[in-house]
């Protein structure tokens, strides 16, 4: 005969790996319903040493169709190339905010800025940037307008940019803004000025 206090010990195993169960079972639908948090996936970038400079952000703002300068206070590192880097991260760090005038998709950042003598800039984007871009002509022509007039305006000497994508040419940017080419600084910065004087 099994004495009564094994079956008491039993019982009491049984019903808490029942409840184990049944509370495992509904933690897991609730991490169902809940939708997945959006991952940041670009790589970690060493903290930018250097002084603070005031710096001028050619900033998209769709709804107008417009570049608007906007002065910043940024770190800047005293390497040419870096510094270009530098500001075209604060430009896409204000298109990642959620109150952002030109919204770019999650993730999306600057690999590297190549200064190419003579004159020569080339920007290099991650996958990210460009496959979740919006497509549309004047979205895509704002976005290349926005990082070329910002890289101009305060790195002298740019006078050409190539913008590529992980490395590689791309022929648009998301359908329609032609990357395949180079684009002339001095004719970026005369559809900057007709867009901002059709307002």
């Amino acid at each position: 005969m099994i004495p009564r206090h094994l079956y008491i010990a039993v019982s009491v195993l049984v019903l808490a790996v029942l409840g184990m169960s049944l509370y495992a079972w509904r933690m897991r639908g609730r991490a169902a319903a809940e939708p997945a948090a959006s991952v940041d996936t670009r790589p970690v970038v060493a903290p930018v040493a250097g002084p603070t400079e005031q710096v001028t952000l050619y900033v998209a703002y769709d709804d107008d169709g417009v570049l608007h300068a906007q002065t910043a206070q940024i770190p800047l590192p005293s390497v040419r190339q870096q510094r270009a880097e530098e500001l075209l991260r604060s430009l896409i760090a204000l298109y990642l905010d959620k109150s952002s005038p030109h919204p770019l998709p999650p993730g999306s950042d600057i690999r590297s800025v190549y200064l190419v003598d003579p004159g020569l800039a080339v920007i290099d984007l991650n996958a990210a940037f460009a496959d979740g871009h919006r497509s549309g002509v004047l979205t895509e022509e704002l976005t290349v307008a926005s990082m070329i007039q910002t890289l101009s305006a305060n790195i002298p000497g740019i006078l050409k940019v190539k913008i590529l994508v992980e490395g590689k040419q791309r022929d648009t940017l998301a359908g329609h803004a032609d990357l395949s080419a180079f684009f002339d600084v001095s004719a970026i910065n005369r559809l900057t000025s007709q867009l901002q004087s059709s307002q």
